[in-house]
């Protein structure tokens, strides 16, 4: 079952952005001590801020409404609590994968896999999986490139009258 603040919760809860620590103790009705001991329990409860202290988001607020829910309520304890909040947010796979690759999600995955492989073409490497393809498999590893491989493809040449190893970068003749 997943929490949902019933409408006295939700009108308890003004519309801002963030809230301190005593206004989520106000509206939650929890004394200080119990919020600081959840935030420990709770490591991602609230959010730290420089000058110290922690702000919470509205979805801070409704997790602590939910805790109290938990611990007070149905009787769980802090580590309970929290289980049953990581099962409420674990996604629950609804379709099997093959349903959900839909020709058109297939055709984009494909359209993506091209464009990686025409990157990978113009930095000069080889496909891996055309490696495979053609059966000079290195064992699924991407061949490596050196740093001379690299620059030699991407690096303009010298200049003719300049000193060999010197790149002449001022020189708009060079492309």
């Amino acid at each position: 079952m997943v929490y949902s603040p019933d409408v006295a919760d939700e009108r308890n809860i003004p519309n801002r952005s963030v809230y301190k620590a005593s206004e989520v103790c106000e509206i939650a009705r929890i004394q200080p001590y119990v919020l600081r001991s959840w935030e420990g329990e709770f490591s991602n409860l609230g959010v730290p801020r420089t000058s110290g202290g922690r702000v919470y988001r509205r979805a801070d607020v409704e997790q602590v409404l939910r805790i109290k829910q938990l611990v007070f309520e149905e009787g769980l304890t802090l580590a309970g609590a929290r289980r049953r909040l990581e099962e409420e947010r674990a996604p629950q796979p609804d379709l099997p994968l093959e349903e959900l690759m839909t020709p058109d999600v297939r055709a984009r995955i494909g359209r993506v896999r091209q464009g990686l492989q025409d990157l990978l073409g113009m930095l000069g490497g080889r496909s891996p999986l055309r490696a495979v393809e053609r059966g000079d498999d290195n064992g699924g590893e991407a061949p490596a490139l050196g740093v001379a491989d690299a620059t030699e493809a991407t690096a303009p040449a010298p200049a003719p009258d300049s000193e060999p190893g010197i790149l002449d970068l001022d020189d708009s003749s060079n492309g």
